[in-house]
């Protein structure tokens, strides 16, 4: 379990005690999570939960005229099924896969014999939480307030947080979904960082050139995120 694909590249399960990650070691499943897997669907009954290590999961709701925006998204820093953890056994909202790559699964009813031992896993999860909730807060602000170029900017600024490079391999209509805008917007947003020489853009692949200018051009809630993530989880890093 102990190798460069293991557990230990997803934060939360790197920040548990020995006592409390060898209890749940060889119950977890690693696991392919290809580019487009929905994970969940909503109103479905969740029968794991993921703990992402190089995949990125969006989670959309989906309305009843088909549209769809993210609501939030779920890296190497945490954890799918919260909803669990409250109390409920489905959510919702779909669950799939923005960026392709590996995490690994626990069986639904094993994370909640863990967490009702009300020890360090109940606390990190908890902790965890709270800055989910503040990321799908601040997202309906940013989608009611924000022009569209800084959506985009900061979508592009939390995705770079969960990878380990500045490329992207993107559609212009898969970030229209995930933002829940035309993709006229995002084509008209992408050209003018472009211009400025934020970002480099050809099709289906967006490569970072200028972060700080990136960061410049975002609202401000990127960093609330960031911030609340820090206060919270800051002594939480993969290992």
């Amino acid at each position: 379990m102990d190798n460069p694909q293991g557990p230990h590249q997803n934060y939360l399960l790197a920040a548990l005690p020995p006592a409390e990650f060898e209890r749940i070691a060889p119950h977890l499943e690693l696991i392919p999570m290809p580019l487009g897997e929905v994970l969940y669907e909503s109103g479905g009954q969740l029968q794991h939960v993921y703990f992402p290590t190089t995949a990125i999961v969006s989670l959309h709701y989906v309305t009843e005229s088909g549209a769809s925006a993210e609501v939030a998204g779920v890296g190497n820093e945490g954890l799918l099924g919260i909803s669990l953890l409250m109390g409920g056994n489905s959510t919702p909202n779909r669950a799939t896969v923005q960026t392709g790559g590996q995490g690994y699964r626990l069986k639904a009813w094993l994370m909640m014999e863990e967490f009702n031992r009300a020890g360090p896993m109940m606390r990190l999860l908890l902790r965890y939480t709270q800055v989910f909730i503040t990321q799908i807060s601040q997202t309906a602000v940013c989608n009611r307030h924000h022009s569209v170029e800084q959506q985009l900017s900061r979508w592009l600024l939390s995705t770079l947080d969960r990878l380990s490079s500045n490329d992207l391999t993107m559609t212009q209509e898969l970030i229209a979904s995930m933002i829940g805008v035309r993709r006229e917007g995002i084509t008209e947003a992408a050209g003018h960082l472009q211009q400025k020489g934020v970002i480099s853009y050809r099709r289906g692949h967006i490569t970072v050139l200028n972060r700080s200018g990136l960061e410049s051009r975002a609202c401000e809630c990127y960093g609330v995120v960031k911030k609340e993530r820090e206060r919270l989880l800051g002594d939480v890093r993969p290992r």
